[in-house]
């Protein structure tokens, strides 16, 4: 029987940091898979695959130089799912030889089959027709979750399918309705509006990605809907079944809206949460209790209730980022091995690759008002800034939070091209407690998005200085 310092489980963002994080510890490390590839759904059926399909329909059709162009540039007319398929797996064939790469590299052993526990420091891994028993000090969770496949909904992977099942259709639709506001349902939502697809977007509560700055969230719903989505915004659905036609071809997807509405479209994605799968580990043999959604609670240090059980990413819940994942990963190795975790710094970001890019790190408007933070914002537009209009985009615009009387930055929001990318300037004063005259002393590249670092922080200090002497001159104006 073989022995570990730290056996993972799970080859998602989460193990794979952790992982790598053990064995550069000097720790003897396993990582255990159960699918027979790498990656988990960052890899193979969320992050990975979303994206090169939302850069796929931006390339292909051309919308992200219509701005520049005009609005009937297009790439290629008639675009296939294969189209968007081949582009998806020419990524994801890449990211499975580098994470392979990653574990050789590091003298990591992977173990291949279905791990579950059977003692509080003894797994069984079974494969096949044969089964293997490891024992180990410490352990990682990194199993992340599935899309909710509630029995009332008529899944049939073809008219009615969850997010993992998208990229396996069979041609593309010519309407879609997509279930849930949440990332997943918007990202895909854009997407599919992008490629020409009529999208109906139906979401319980009154706006789409609710944890937005409201101003954010205003301006994403105005382009979802410039961009012919349809938004059913407080509506819940009641019912959905499939409307057979003369052939399979012909079928409509029927769903019903508790207000009595009934929507019809070719196809239909229920994007509304995602469920753990804890109930597969025998956890109760080592002593862990889990949630009625399959998820774990645990500590600061990523500790479940069983102290030398660790778990990290999509299993604990949010944010369920692949890039929180992969960093609580790596901290939670740090703890468990005795390397001192209190210097890390705990701002992140958050990324939405719809169409526009969202991203923002800090506090809202509606938290620091909540919080009573005396604050004012400042607002740069792409329309200003050269490198938005070389870009095609002039609807983009980034904005930062001051604070009134510390000029510290306290959250910064983007929407518009490149805005997972320019965040991480914004992210990286904050973490220096930066102020907002850092952004007026600093020389930017030109032409860039990241000028409207600049332009933002003249507009905030400029208001400011309005507000703190009845207009007078500062070093903003």
């Amino acid at each position: 029987m073989k022995h570990y310092d730290c056996v993972i489980i799970g080859t998602g963002p989460a193990g794979q940091k952790a992982a790598i994080q053990a064995a550069k510890l000097g720790k003897r490390v396993a990582i255990i898979e159960r699918n027979q590839v790498l990656g988990g759904a960052q890899i193979n059926t969320g992050t990975i695959p979303s994206k090169a399909l939302r850069e796929a329909a931006l390339h292909m059709t051309g919308a992200g130089k219509r701005g520049l162009l005009g609005h009937s540039y297009r790439v290629k007319k008639d675009i296939t799912i294969a189209d968007l398929v081949s582009i998806s797996q020419q990524v994801i064939r890449h990211e499975w030889e580098t994470i392979g790469e990653q574990f050789d590299r590091n003298g990591i052993d992977l173990i291949w089959g279905t791990a579950h526990f059977e003692g509080p420091n003894l797994l069984q891994v079974v494969r096949d027709d044969e089964a293997e028993m490891i024992t180990g000090d410490k352990f990682l969770l990194g199993v992340g979750t599935r899309p909710a496949r509630p029995d009332h909904i008529p899944f049939n992977d073809n008219t009615v399918f969850c997010s993992d099942q998208l990229l396996k259709l069979k041609h593309l639709p010519k309407s879609i309705i997509v279930v849930g506001g949440g990332v997943i349902g918007c990202e895909y939502a854009c997407i599919m509006a992008t490629l020409g697809v009529r999208v109906t977007l139906v979401e319980g509560r009154h706006h789409v990605l609710g944890f937005l700055d409201t101003e954010i969230n205003e301006a994403f719903q105005y382009f979802m809907r410039n961009n012919g989505i349809t938004l059913r915004m407080g509506e819940k659905v009641e019912g959905i079944e499939i409307c057979e036609g003369e052939d399979e071809d012909d079928a409509l997807v029927q769903a019903t809206l508790e207000s009595g509405k009934r929507l019809r479209a070719q196809t239909l994605l229920y994007a509304v949460g995602r469920q753990g799968v804890c109930g597969e580990l025998g956890l109760e043999n080592a002593g862990i209790e889990y949630d009625d959604r399959g998820r774990l609670i645990v500590n600061e240090h990523y500790q479940t209730s069983a102290e030398h059980i660790y778990a990290a990413g999509d299993v604990i819940g949010f944010p369920a980022l692949a890039s929180t994942s992969m960093e609580q990963g790596r901290r939670a190795m740090c703890h468990a091995f005795g390397v001192d975790t209190t210097g890390f710094n705990k701002l992140f970001p958050f990324g939405i690759y719809s169409v526009p890019e969202i991203s923002m790190v800090g506090k809202t408007e509606e938290q620091l008002t909540k919080e009573a933070v005396p604050y004012e914002a400042g607002v740069a537009s792409y329309k200003e800034l050269a490198r938005g209009r070389l870009l095609g985009d002039d609807t983009g615009m980034l904005k930062i939070l001051i604070h009134q009387d510390t000029h510290k930055i306290l959250g910064v929001h983007a929407i518009g091209t490149g805005a997972t990318e320019l965040i991480h300037i914004g992210q990286t004063v904050m973490a220096l407690d930066g102020q907002a005259e850092f952004f007026i002393d600093t020389v930017f590249n030109f032409p860039t998005l990241a000028e409207a670092y600049k332009i933002a922080a003249y507009n905030g200090l400029n208001k400011l200085a309005h507000v703190c002497s009845g207009g007078g001159s500062s070093k903003a104006a």
